[in-house]
């Protein structure tokens, strides 16, 4: 993009940039059953994310280990 260079010219800017756009995040939750589901229901009474957004437990290859993954698109601004 071209600039004017005289002095007191006002700069010029990028007009995309002025406009929001969104992406997504995804989120790891790693533990029990009952850490996971308690985490959960925390993230949901703070208005975080609803309980139906995240995935069902997935098994670990660890004992006792599950995974529940969110992907939550966000604003940015």
């Amino acid at each position: 993009m071209l600039q004017n260079t005289e002095p007191g010219a006002p700069a010029l800017t990028n007009p995309a940039a002025n406009f929001p756009h969104s992406e997504d995040v995804r989120h790891l939750l790693f533990g029990t059953l009952l850490g996971i589901d308690r985490t959960i229901k925390i993230l949901h009474k703070r208005g975080y994310a609803e309980p139906n957004d995240w995935s069902d437990p997935i098994p670990t290859e660890r004992p006792n280990e599950w995974k529940c993954i969110l992907t939550k698109r966000l604003l940015i601004e």
